[in-house]
């Protein structure tokens, strides 16, 4: 077995990761440089067991001390900082994505999965499908929506109303087969883009300032459940999707 003073791959890494403390020190000085006293009193732990974690960061390189005695973190712990967001939310969240098929997005946006951080994650179906009709009602510059039906039957109403205060619209579905002339209620000539794409991986709903982000269940299902939020990051995250899935679909 290889000891553990041997160790230089990723195991050394999530190891010496695998301590409270040590992973609240690294994002603590991720936001700011600070003293050792001031580490200690933040996380309430004695100055001696701060200093021990601090130098077990160092000698790993994500942790230095700077001249004038505080603390900061490297580029290096900057990044394994980032690098474990995707990881603490797919644990955290792991029941929504043992339940729901990630698989068919692109490994790009799988990579930065960590964005839907900042989102809150809605399981009620209600309260979803409630959620998702706010970002239309909400919009005042646009809305962007990719799902399964291009007719958008539940909310055409609401649609109609905020394109008629010159809101613009934006959507990409699946038509499954059927003839352009059978594709939506909604008239393109109102001002609507839309676009056809026969494999939709995931519900997005999209306005100026929220998101919402929907994944289909492991059967194949779109139950609407997923994250909702305004943070920009990942709101930038969704519009980086739906824009990923535009560019594929084909125009009615």
């Amino acid at each position: 077995m290889v000891e553990l003073e041997t160790q230089q791959g990723v195991e050394k890494l999530f190891f010496e990761l695998a301590s409270e403390s040590r992973l609240s020190i690294l994002r603590k000085l991720d936001r700011e440089n600070l003293k050792l006293t001031d580490i200690s009193r933040g996380l309430d732990i004695t100055p001696t067991e701060t200093f021990r974690q601090l130098q077990r960061l160092t000698d790993i390189m994500l942790v230095a001390k700077l001249p004038e005695g505080s603390y900061g973190i490297t580029p290096v712990g900057k990044l394994v900082v980032r690098l474990a967001c995707p990881l603490e939310l797919v644990f955290k969240e792991r029941e929504y994505f043992l339940t729901h098929d990630v698989w068919r997005l692109p490994s790009r946006f799988i990579e930065t999965l960590g964005a839907l951080s900042g989102a809150t994650l809605q399981v009620e179906i209600i309260d979803a499908i409630n959620r998702g009709l706010a970002v239309v009602t909400e919009a005042e510059e646009y809305f962007w929506g990719m799902g399964e039906s291009l007719g958008f039957t539940d909310s055409a109403a609401v649609i109609t109303k905020q394109a008629s205060r010159g809101i613009k619209f934006r959507f990409l579905g699946s038509i499954h087969g059927a003839r352009p002339s059978q594709s939506p209620p909604i008239a393109v000539s109102r001002g609507f883009e839309v676009k056809n794409l026969n494999d939709i991986p995931a519900i997005v709903l999209l306005n100026e300032n929220m998101a919402a982000f929907s994944l289909r269940s492991v059967n194949g299902k779109l139950d609407y459940t997923g994250f909702f939020g305004e943070d920009p990051v990942f709101h930038d995250w969704v519009k980086d999707l739906f824009l990923y899935y535009w560019e594929k679909g084909n125009r009615l």
